[in-house]
Parts: structure tokens; C-alpha cells; sequence
């Protein structure tokens, strides 16, 4: 087995112990905490993660005092080989582990030749994309590993993954009409500064919803309304807006399905947050019927768009 498939992501705590580990890693990463000084943005990590260790790790107790995101990409990775017995597929998280280093020292072991990374990020992002790839590639190098490294940035445009998406609203509409619901696609929140830098993020989003608004059409679903939301703002500094907090707010008398479009995977953000937090938030505004579709996770139709993609195609 001479080819491998590398599935990338930020990662999340396995265990409370690893709460802060994460933290610092994300708030030290400089394409997330943008200053050009490195012990500047050390000593904003390190008050960001002092603020905000206690309220992390009591909200990963709420889902089982971890993140799910290992055991979902895991649990995907086990169906994707089972289709793929010629390449070896793993993956490699950014801020916790399985770290790239140890990624690329079994594949350095395995004899792995050729490499395809897969970021996790429908949508590009310098602080999500562009993070996971360079910390594979630098990695990559340091050790030496003499590969043939291929990626690709960004898949929001191809139709079997929005298929995928179009399938798991459907499975939470359920047999109901869908003229009666507004439609939140809520993604992760980014710093406004860093849009105006230059990042992609928000144009692909929109543009994403775009291309969904057309497919809910042909597959004859109506909604009230589609909205575009933003969740997980973090810190006093301007966000991208509307909130999700806001959006339920103006919606408060409606009923409501989210989307997490931002996430491939379920994890903190979506499983705390969504289900928990902003469902909370959604009951004491009076929303009249709040759901929350899950993740693409291990869905068929993503399996299949995988392979037929970027495993198909490339080896």
C-alpha cells in the first residue's frame, strides 16, 4: 500500500485534560490570532485561555467530557476504507491529537508515496484551510518525508457533496411542509478584520447557500425564508453578522432548521452550541418548533462523493 488519503481538521479535546491544550494551540496558531509579534499573540493566547478554560470545559461536560470530533472522523474514515482496500486512509488534527508529526512518521513507515489531503472545510479559509495544510507540509518537511503531496481547498461547489447536505435537511424536515419553516444556514463565525484581509470565507459561504437555495427548489422544497447566520463569536472585536443569536431573536415567532453548513463533522459547535445552547436561547425567545440537522458525518452520499472525488480520481 503505497498511497494514502489524509483527512484534515482543527481537532477537539479527547478528554477534559486536553481542554487547555487545545486552547493554547488554536490562540498561539497565527493565522488565527493574526498579530505579527509572537510574543504578543503568546500573551493573548495566554489570556484568552485563561478567560476561557473554565467555561470550555464545563460546556464539554455537557456532551460527555469530550469532543465527538475524533470518534466521528474515525467512524468515517472506518466506512471510506472499507470501499478503498488499496489506499490507506488516516487523518491529522491541528490542535490535538493525532498531531501531523506522528501522521507523517507512520506514513514515512508505511513507505507511502503519495498523499492526498483532505480538509475537512467545504468552504476556504486562511484560518482553517490554509492552517491544516501548511502545518501538514511544514511538518512534512521537517521530518523529510520524501512524498508526492496533492491537496485540494475547498469543495463546496460539487454537487455530490451538496446532495449530501440537501439529504440531511430533508432527514430532520421529515414528513413536514417545509413552507412552514425558516431555513438558518449558521456557520462559524470569523473576525471581521479578517475578511477584510483578504479571506474567502464569507463570499464561499454565500455563494454555497446559492447553489443550495437552487437544489432545495428542484427537489421541491420551499421555504418560508433562508437565512445566513454566524456562531461561536468569540472576544470583544467586530464578527461577521448577523449572530445566530440575533437571527433567532428577528425569528423568534417562527419555526426554525438550522444547517451547520461551516462543519462536515459534529463536534462542540454543533452538538453544545446548536443543540444545547442556542436551543436553550431559542425557548426563551418563544421559537415555536427549533431543530438542528446533524453533520454530514458518516453519511452515505459524502462517502460516496469521497470516493468518487477525490480517492477515484486521484489513485
Amino acid at each position: 500500500m503505497k498511497k494514502a488519503l489524509v483527512l484534515l481538521n482543527m481537532g477537539g479535546p479527547n478528554n477534559l485534560n486536553e481542554v487547555e491544550l487545545f486552547l493554547k494551540n488554536m490562540f498561539n496558531d497565527e493565522n488565527i490570532i493574526t498579530v505579527k509579534s509572537q510574543l504578543l499573540r503568546k500573551f493573548i493566547a495566554f489570556m484568552i485561555v485563561k478567560g476561557r478554560k473554565k467555561a470550555a470545559i464545563e460546556n464539554y461536560k455537557e456532551i460527555g467530557g469530550k469532543s465527538p470530533l475524533v470518534k466521528n472522523t474515525k467512524n468515517l474514515i472506518k466506512k471510506l476504507q472499507e470501499k478503498s482496500e488499496d489506499i490507506h486512509i488516516t487523518f491529522a488534527m491541528r490542535y490535538t491529537p493525532p498531531f501531523s508529526k506522528e501522521v507523517v512518521e507512520d506514513l514515512k513507515k508505511r513507505d507511502i508515496k503519495e498523499v492526498f489531503l483532505l480538509p475537512m472545510y467545504p468552504h476556504y479559509s486562511t484560518t482553517t484551510t490554509k492552517s491544516s495544510l501548511e502545518e501538514f507540509v511544514k511538518t512534512a518537511k521537517e521530518l523529510k518525508y520524501d512524498a508526492k503531496i496533492s491537496s485540494v481547498k475547498r469543495f463546496y461547489k460539487e454537487e455530490g457533496y451538496n446532495k449530501a447536505v440537501i439529504e440531511k435537511i430533508k432527514d430532520r424536515l421529515g414528513s413536514d411542509d417545509s413552507k412552514e419553516f425558516d431555513l438558518i444556514f449558521s456557520a462559524h463565525s470569523l473576525p471581521q478584520k479578517i475578511i477584510d484581509s483578504g479571506d474567502s470565507y464569507k463570499d464561499e459561504i454565500e455563494d454555497n447557500v446559492k447553489i443550495l437555495e437552487d437544489m432545495l427548489k428542484k427537489n421541491a422544497l420551499t421555504f418560508r425564508k433562508i437565512h445566513i447566520a454566524y456562531q461561536s463569536k468569540l472576544g470583544p472585536v467586530k464578527w461577521l453578522e448577523p449572530s445566530l443569536e440575533d437571527k433567532l431573536r428577528e425569528l423568534r415567532d417562527k419555526k426554525i432548521i438550522i444547517y451547520p453548513i461551516s462543519f462536515i463533522l459534529d463536534n462542540s459547535e454543533t452538538l453544545q452550541e446548536l443543540h444545547i445552547e442556542y436551543a436553550a436561547k431559542a425557548k426563551e425567545l418563544g421559537v415555536k418548533d427549533y431543530r438542528v440537522c446533524s453533520c454530514l458525518n458518516d453519511s452515505i452520499i459524502f462517502i460516496d462523493f469521497i470516493h468518487r472525488y477525490y480517492i477515484d480520481t486521484q489513485y
